[in-house]
């Protein structure tokens, strides 16, 4: 069984929120969407994008300015793709820029790298069809696992972890792991305005604080399949770490608009006769 987590101090807050999911129309007319940040995943896209289950209607690359071949294969292997380029550098903006360009009822967070297997959406989509807001992943759940991670980064991530419980009252067991899913209506609560890797952290903190729904997830991530990660354990640590006392400072009650976390991006437009066009939205 899933995992509820929720904050303590807000138990009916999210009680309430949980009750909002009961009356959803049918599981069939509720449209799910995949957002991929990339940056030279050329040789790992074929295997992600082809394990992508039917049940999803909307696939989102967001592109960090790839100099391979990643938007040509996405494209190749799956015409039907939407291409995206960030407006900035990371992964935060990555997936905010991919998270305002999706126009799926759910989103589903998938690394380019083939660590997070595609065949597992369907058991995100239905925790959040059961009730829940927000779906997460993790590594520790019985039933999941890494062959990835490690020793030094896990022990970095529990560490960050109980930092976490014990400030905002949480019960995660995972804090930093990037498959995720929740229902668009949560990104006001979410409000992604981080560049790098502290993106999990900030949105795990910021659905917490809101009283919404959580329900982890057991995954299992693989080894990346080709190429080197961009994470670097000692600095994005570091960067987690300044995420977590910026959001404990932060008061809970300051009002933000609920669009002003909006990136700019431009979506590239496969044309039959040019190889895309770029319009920015």
């Amino acid at each position: 069984m899933p995992n509820v987590t929720v904050v303590d101090a807000t138990i009916d807050t999210a009680r309430r929120a949980a009750g909002r999911r009961l009356g959803l129309a049918p599981k069939a007319s509720v449209t799910v969407g995949v957002v991929i940040p990339t940056l030279n995943e050329a040789s790992n896209l074929p295997h992600v994008l082809t394990r992508i289950p039917a049940m999803v209607d909307e696939v989102v690359l967001v592109d960090g300015h790839s100099v391979d071949d990643t938007i040509a294969v996405a494209r190749l292997v799956r015409p039907d793709i939407r291409v995206v380029l960030q407006d900035e550098l990371g992964k935060g903006n990555a997936l905010a820029c991919g998270f305002a360009a999706s126009s799926c009822d759910i989103i589903v967070m998938l690394d380019a790298d083939g660590s997070t297997d595609p065949a597992e959406i369907p058991q995100f989509v239905d925790a959040l069809m059961s009730g829940n807001d927000f779906a997460k992943g993790s590594r520790y759940l019985q039933g999941g696992g890494s062959a990835d991670i490690t020793r030094f980064r896990s022990s970095g991530n529990r560490m960050l972890g109980f930092v976490v419980n014990a400030m905002f009252r949480t019960r995660y067991t995972d804090l930093c792991y990037g498959y995720n899913a929740f229902w668009r209506d949560c990104l006001p609560h979410m409000h992604v305005d981080c560049a790098g890797f502290e993106v999990e952290t900030l949105i795990n903190i910021r659905v917490a604080r809101a009283g919404l729904v959580v329900c982890e997830i057991p995954s299992f991530e693989h080894q990346r399949l080709n190429g080197t990660s961009n994470l670097r354990a000692v600095r994005d640590g570091a960067r987690i770490l300044r995420t977590i006392v910026r959001e404990r400072v932060r008061t809970s009650t300051v009002r933000r608009d609920p669009e002003g976390w909006r990136p700019q991006f431009a979506e590239l437009y496969a044309l039959p006769s040019e190889g895309g066009q770029r319009a920015s939205l």
